[in-house]
């Protein structure tokens, strides 16, 4: 009973964040869900795999709920979106099977260090300077492959690197935040789909899970 109360609490954070910061909220989930599955005594060569492939199929549903109250306000810029998609689809499957190869404890050391560099940005305040337009089609492409792969590999939406590339790129916050949140979907489903396909037959999974 303890666990389920753990998990909804650990759902309704996320959510919280996904829906102000633009965020897929795996910046909270990862950590947690890795710590609940050492309580539960679950196989340690596992654990950051399916904290991560986790995360990335629980981002599915914020996004999907934080895509619907940015649209409804007519934040989202889809064009950019749509640029984007190809790229983050193809990074984040790559993601999912570079962390495929990465045991356990180097997954967490890659978290946690990513973690630490966003805490620093954050703590510090360091903002990109706006002095560019949104690129063609192949250079959103490119940036979306980029932030699809580190997304994966760390089991997040994204959001801590689409929303500063779209603020270089001279978009306002409310629409960085709204466009991260619709970028956090594909991310999510490659990332997790990535996740069930490499990790189908890994030895050591828990009763239920898939990959």
């Amino acid at each position: 009973m303890a666990e389920h109360i753990s998990y909804l609490l650990l759902g309704s954070v996320a959510g919280i964040l996904a829906g102000l910061l633009g965020v897929g909220g795996g910046l909270v989930i990862v950590p947690v869900l890795a710590w609940l599955f050492y309580r539960s005594d679950m196989a340690p060569e596992v654990v950051m795999h399916l904290a991560i492939g986790t995360s990335l199929a629980t981002i599915v549903f914020t996004s999907l709920s934080s895509i619907w109250a940015h649209h409804r306000r007519g934040a989202v810029l889809w064009t950019a979106f749509r640029q984007m998609t190809p790229g983050i689809v193809l990074g984040a499957v790559l993601g999912a099977a570079v962390a495929d190869t990465l045991p356990s404890e180097t997954l967490q050391w890659i978290f946690g260090v990513f973690e630490l560099v966003v805490a620093l940005q954050m703590g510090l305040n360091i903002q990109p300077d706006p002095h560019r337009t949104l690129p063609g089609k192949w250079g959103m492409s490119a940036a979306g492959s980029l932030i699809g792969m580190v997304s994966a590999v760390v089991g997040i939406g994204g959001g801590t690197m689409t929303v500063p590339f779209l603020q270089w790129c001279n978009v306002p916050m409310r629409q960085a935040v709204a466009t991260s949140a619709a970028c956090g979907l594909p991310i999510a489903v490659a990332g997790a789909a990535g996740f069930v396909i490499v990790g189908w037959d890994t030895p050591a999974l828990p009763a239920w899970s898939s990959g």
